[in-house]
């Protein structure tokens, strides 16, 4: 399987209905609906505002993955991918490739956060930090599935912040995984070899997409993380994050890069189920650094200016608003977009300076203005 079939598969099965960021119930409910007999629908139960949880399950082999996505409501980037997956399957595209696997997803297992586009669920609780606890309906319902399928792979799906680089270089961390530590001590037990072993080879075959932007999450050991729970089971799980492609604030490009992710990753435990080749090149793939800003200013006359956009939910839609994050010798950090100041005072359109907490649109620089809204997503 290459990655010019992987681009033909997707450009087949892409599903247009989804876009942007703001994804919720209302958005995927009619495409579950849709979902033809070779694909298995169930609600599972109910979230804390009575929202349904659904899994759709595909297959009949013998290797076992459990998928979940936007377990964080604002973290919409792998559901659409996991839509254009279920198309995919429908029109059997993978069924040489996943002959030995079956699958259990559950698209989108925080669809109240989903509608407020929050990160916790409307308890205000962080479902990856409740799987000790067990504390919320969502907790309880991944948690059933997952004693009741008995997976032999968990994928946990997840987007990150543009804050990201891959490494010290300024290069953007598209991509980034982790194989969860089982243990305190990180332990580079048989299931967490098998996760590195998966992440490796979907690092190997995407890099010539994206080469230097894969990256790795730090494996500080929480159990109330769910996929360090998971593996401290024995079960190999791997977290996905879909970062930040230049210009991709909509996370399509990333999208599209997330199918080809979870295509590789499901044909290689396909093939080897039990497979660890290679596994010590999981070692190789750079840690994530918070060196990036969406706009910097640099060479003011005063201070270099760091800003990053909020996300607001405003009438059904994202909007980008910038906000000033630090402002300091920011010599060690990038900009996604840069701007030289040219050593002149950068000034609001009162012509007054600015201090971190600010939002701000547009910029004075030399009495020329300079806009910092996001018009290329």
């Amino acid at each position: 399987m290459t990655l010019k079939q992987l681009e033909e598969f997707f450009e087949k099965c892409k599903v247009n209905h989804l876009h942007g960021r703001y994804i919720n119930l209302d958005h995927i409910s009619p495409l579950i609906d849709q979902l033809s007999s070779s694909l298995s629908i169930k609600i599972e139960g109910y979230s804390v505002n009575n929202n349904p949880i659904h899994s759709i399950q595909w297959g009949n082999g013998k290797t076992r993955i459990l998928i979940w996505s936007q377990m964080h409501g604002n973290e919409s980037t792998t559901t659409k991918a996991i839509f254009d997956l279920f198309q995919a399957l429908q029109q059997h595209m993978f069924s040489e490739e996943f002959k030995g696997v079956q699958l259990m997803i559950l698209p989108m297992l925080n669809p109240d956060g989903a509608q407020m586009y929050t990160r916790q669920n409307a308890n205000d609780i962080d479902l990856n930090r409740d799987a000790k606890d067990i504390s919320q309906p969502e907790s309880r319902i991944l948690r059933k599935a997952f004693d009741a399928f008995k997976p032999h792979y968990c994928f946990n799906m997840h987007g990150q912040r543009t804050l990201y680089s891959a490494g010290p270089a300024p290069n953007s961390a598209v991509l980034s995984f982790l194989a969860p530590a089982a243990d305190p001590e990180r332990t580079v037990n048989q299931s967490r070899k098998q996760s590195m072993a998966v992440i490796a080879e979907m690092k190997k075959q995407l890099t010539p997409l994206i080469p230097g932007q894969i990256a790795l999450y730090n494996d500080a050991f929480n159990i109330n993380c769910v996929g360090d729970t998971f593996q401290s089971h024995s079960t190999p799980s791997i977290l996905f994050e879909a970062g930040h492609f230049p210009k991709d604030y909509n996370r399509e490009v990333v999208r599209r890069l997330i199918f080809k992710a979870m295509a590789i990753a499901i044909s290689f435990i396909s093939n080897s189920p039990h497979s660890t080749y290679d596994y010590e090149h999981y070692t190789e793939i750079p840690q994530n650094e918070e060196r990036f800003y969406d706009i910097l200013i640099r060479n003011t006359s005063d201070a270099d200016i760091g800003i990053r956009y909020k996300e607001i939910l405003k009438d059904g839609k994202i909007e980008f608003i910038p906000e000033v994050t630090d402002m300091g010798i920011l010599d060690n950090k990038y900009g996604h977009k840069e701007i030289n100041a040219d050593q002149y005072s950068v000034l609001s359109l009162k012509k007054e300076p600015f201090k971190p907490g600010d939002e701000i649109d547009i910029v004075l620089i030399n009495n020329e203005k300079f806009s910092l809204k996001l018009t290329d997503s």
